[in-house]
């Protein structure tokens, strides 16, 4: 298998997870069928809306690559049917919701550099489309963006689309080495409650 034929593999399957914390999260919320689709096609398709959009592409992806509405569509309806299975919703989207962060953060790299956008470019396209989608989703439904949490996130997208940017050049194994980077930080966030220091002035700071 090409590599371009790995990266839209990837890209599909990403989108499908994204899709299914989107319509987690309206589980969460207690909407009907039609809104889990709604949050689920939001998440699975926003941040790579934004990174095609500020990219200057032809068209936006899924504009003329309509398989991915069909895969956020369809991750949505089996959503709302195994949703009930689940002990713990929240549980499973925080899980969901960090292996499409850590897709969409290599993910949006590699559409940057093929673009041939700058470095720091390229990681800030990975950053923006692991955390648009997820920040969308989050403030419609009037939750507490997940990026905005204590425990780290985005520095596991910057880590994803950082090590894939720096890795590239130099071994094919750039991808799943990055997602894994992306991935194990933001899971060790979680288990272990990984947190970067907050700024806090001292109480008697009169500036």
């Amino acid at each position: 298998m090409l590599m371009n034929d790995v990266i839209t593999v990837v890209d599909l399957v990403a989108t499908a997870v994204f899709a299914i914390s989107g319509a987690l999260a309206a589980a969460q919320g207690r909407h009907d069928i039609l809104g889990f689709i709604l949050f689920g096609t939001i998440t699975g398709i926003g941040g790579g809306t934004l990174r095609d959009l500020l990219l200057g592409t032809d068209a936006v992806f899924w504009f003329t690559r309509t398989e991915y509405l069909w895969i956020c569509v369809a991750a949505s309806v089996a959503t709302w049917f195994m949703a009930p299975l689940f002990d713990s919703i929240s549980r499973v989207l925080l899980w969901a919701d960090a292996v499409g962060l850590a897709l969409f953060s290599v993910l949006g790299a590699v559409k940057a550099l093929q673009f041939d956008a700058p470095p720091i470019v390229a990681v800030g396209m990975g950053v923006m489309t692991a955390t648009f989608g997820s920040m969308i989703r989050d403030t419609l439904l009037n939750k507490e963006p997940v990026l905005l949490g204590p425990e780290i996130y985005v520095s596991a997208a910057l880590l994803g689309a950082a090590s894939y940017t720096a890795l590239h050049p130099f071994t094919e194994w750039a991808l799943p080495i990055s997602i894994a980077l992306a991935f194990g930080l933001r899971a060790c966030a979680i288990l272990f409650d990984l947190r970067l220091p907050k700024y806090g002035p001292a109480e008697n700071d009169q500036s």
